[in-house]
Parts: structure tokens; sequence; C-alpha cells
């Protein structure tokens, strides 16, 4: 089994890390959440079938740690949102984050911007098809959906990003 995690850890990891980046942008969690899914490969490698490729395979994992953590997050934020009266508290960091730095293009950082504007599965979409570089069925496979699904989601998403972007060009144009 060694040997098969080394070989399989050089060539997925960076498809996974930078996957789970995508969706969290932040180093430390995404570093955390790649940890979970090798930790759910191990568990579950002697119960894969061979019925999608290990990249999907790995790929649908990380999607569905992704999930996990976003769907704890949420139950979180709602819980502590919750307790506190916001109106009584102005926050308001205008620091970069390191990550931000990290994005120095421009453009990749507009994008970047806009990419938050998709829905979750949107924005796994259009990570999937344009920086994983999958194919329609590959992340069909990974995603669990059609493609068909996949095909309007991407479509969407284009749409979200296409409108976003031209109100962000529009509004630096004008500052």
């Amino acid at each position: 089994m060694n040997s098969v995690f080394k070989e399989f850890y050089s060539l997925y990891h960076k498809d996974i890390y930078s996957f789970l980046f995508y969706m969290t942008k932040n180093r430390e969690l995404t570093e955390d959440l790649v940890q979970e899914v090798y930790i759910r490969i191990i568990k579950s490698y002697e119960r894969f079938e061979g019925k999608s490729t290990m990249k999907t395979w790995a790929l649908s994992i990380a999607r569905n740690v992704a999930i996990d953590h976003f769907r704890k997050e949420n139950t979180l934020k709602k819980r502590l949102f919750s307790q506190v009266d916001w109106k009584d508290y102005e926050i308001r960091d205008t620091n970069p984050i390191p990550e931000d730095v990290i994005v120095q293009s421009d453009r990749v950082r507009l994008l970047y911007q806009c990419l938050d504007k998709c829905t979750i599965d949107q924005r796994m979409v259009i990570v999937y098809r344009y920086i994983q570089d999958l194919s329609i069925a590959e992340t069909a496979q990974v995603l669990g959906w059609t493609e068909s699904k996949v095909k309007t989601t991407q479509h969407r998403a284009l749409k979200v990003l296409k409108k976003h972007l031209e109100m962000q060009l529009e509004k630096e144009g004008e500052s």
C-alpha cells in the first residue's frame, strides 16, 4: 500500500490541492482538507472498484470533503452569528490576506473575485473544467451528475462570471 500511495500522491496531489485551494482560498485550510482527503482515500482504497479513473475517484473524494467542510462551516457560522447582535459592530479589515497577495495579475484577481459570486456547484464545475482541465464526462463522473447537468451548470456559471466581470470592469473604469 505504501508504494501505491506514493505513486497516487505523485500523480494526483497537485490536482487535489489546487481544487481545494480554489474552493477555499486558504492555504492552511486547504492543507487540512487535503489530509482529510488522503485519510479517506486510504480508508476506502480497498473498496475502489475501478468504475472510474483514479483521478476522478480522488477528485470525488476531494469534492465530498469540501462540501462537508462548507456544511460544517455554515452550521458553525449560523450558531455563532445568531448569538451576537451585529448591528452594534462594524467589522472591516482592509488589509489583504496572504492568499490575496499570491494572486498578482489584476485580471486573475478579478476573475478570482468573480468566482466567489458563483454558487458552490458552479464554482466546482468551473474549477474542474477550466482549472483541472477535466472533460464534461469526467466532471460529471466526479460530481455524480449527468453530463447535461454539468453543461447547464457550466453555462450558468459562465454567465454569472461574465456578468460580474463586466460589472467589475465597468466599476474599475469609473474609479
